[in-house]
């Protein structure tokens, strides 16, 4: 009986507490938004909020806040207000969702979001410069962009001659942010703070790349567009915090567990996948049921990769050296996401080998094409490489204009039809 109260109470944990979490985190950020606390805005790549909880900012992810309009089907609304103000139907749906988030006084379907009083930004995405300078616009805040070199060439190391210039470089801008949150929050810089935020994203870090490694087992144990998309949450908002250290660490132990005990995600694991780009938000649960319902599971995707803030490389921080390596951090990081866009397919060759793939998904969609543009090419060169099937289905992460389940369903119903035949062919030769 014992065995099975410990069953039922680990297997899902994840999930459960996840989604907990969550809602605490959007709680949180409506408390701030009724005290006219303004919040320091950052993105997924490059966020620093290892350094940004030490001055007590409330953190806003705006790219969060816009695909969880998506989930919850009402993005349509916010693109159609941000539309009717100005902005242009081609760009990025998330920046249009934010736009109208603003407008409507932070209304937002989790709660209430905070004005910002810092933006705090990385050129990891030519959308995040522009899109800080909208609210610059709006509320006249200081905005700060740390320019982190990205890397010179495919699979280039950190050890090359000019990585610790280019560190030397990220931490100069770092030790310039300081007096401006400084002065912003109306709080000293603390030094151990930051030591103890580090030590909790180190443990987050380790976590991550742990559970990576995990879902190569046969079968899976989790899935990595569902599920991952509910780890990525907490793995940004709650990045340096104790809560967040825990969680990983509780997360790592239920995939362990069901490692070892030979639990998946699916009764039974047909085909093993691999996803690349950004899922489709506006029927984000469907999307994944087009998959799971042929026995399909994927097993990695590079959104992992870049959306994780870094934590996918497993760095961590030395602790006698925070801002040293704060910075090192955050440029092997931001490199690695960067990489991940726009050099991935010997990450993805990698990738189909590691995790024993059975086919690759490409998902370009029309709002972001830093994550599309290159998806075409790259995959002619993984099937050069490698004898893995591909599927390349277009749609969106927020815009359900765009999106035409019909159409999908149809796409991956034949992709799955082939995989089927390559599989009994494969069965008939082996006889």
């Amino acid at each position: 009986m014992t065995v099975n109260v410990d069953h039922d109470t680990i297997v899902g944990r994840g999930n459960r507490d996840g989604a907990q979490l969550f809602r605490d985190w959007f709680a949180d950020l409506t408390a701030a938004a009724h005290a006219q606390r303004g919040g320091a805005y950052v993105f997924v790549m490059g966020s620093l909020t290892e350094l940004l909880r030490t001055f007590d900012f409330p953190i806003v992810f705006p790219e969060i806040n816009s695909l969880q309009t998506a989930v919850r089907r009402i993005a349509h609304e916010y693109l159609g207000e941000a539309e009717d103000f100005g902005y242009s139907p081609d760009i990025c749906g998330y920046v249009k969702a934010d736009v109208a988030t603003q407008l409507r006084g932070g209304d937002h379907p989790m709660g209430q979001i905070p004005k910002p009083t810092l933006a705090v930004l990385t050129n990891a995405c030519n959308t995040y410069i522009k899109w800080a300078e909208i609210w610059e616009r709006m509320y006249e805040i200081p905005i700060v962009t740390i320019d982190v070199p990205g890397s010179r060439a495919a699979g280039q190391a950190s050890d090359t001659g000019s990585f610790e210039s280019d560190r030397r470089y990220v931490q100069h801008q770092i030790e310039e942010l300081i007096p401006v949150c400084e002065r912003v929050s109306g709080i000293g810089f603390d030094i151990d703070r930051l030591r103890e935020s580090m030590q909790h994203a180190n443990v987050m870090s380790r976590s991550w790349k742990r559970l990576l490694d995990l879902n190569a087992n046969r079968p899976s144990v989790f899935n990595a567009l569902s599920d991952g998309t509910i780890y990525l949450g907490v793995a940004n908002g709650f990045r340096g915090t104790a809560a967040g250290a825990r969680y990983f660490a509780e997360l790592v132990d239920e995939m362990e567990y069901k490692a070892e005990h030979g639990i998946g995600t699916l009764t039974e694991e047909l085909y093993r996948l691999i996803f690349v780009g950004v899922p489709c938000y506006p029927i984000f649960r469907r999307f994944t049921e087009l998959f799971t319902e042929w026995g399909g599971t994927f097993v990695n995707s590079t959104y992992l990769w870049f959306a994780s803030g870094g934590s996918n490389v497993g760095f961590e921080y030395d602790l006698d050296r925070p801002l040293e390596s704060l910075a090192e951090g955050l440029l092997v990081g931001v490199r690695d996401a960067m990489d991940s866009m726009f050099f991935q397919s010997e990450l993805l060759v990698s990738m189909a080998d590691d995790f024993h793939a059975d086919g690759i998904v490409y998902h370009p969609i029309k709002s972001c094409r830093t994550v599309s543009t290159g998806l075409a090419d790259t995959r002619r060169h993984v099937m050069k490489e490698r004898p893995v099937p591909s599927l390349f289905i277009e749609s969106d992460m927020m815009d359900r204009r765009v999106v035409s389940e019909a159409q999908l369903k149809n796409r991956v119903d034949a992709f799955f039809e082939g995989l089927a035949a390559r599989k009994t062919r494969a069965a008939v030769t082996a006889d």
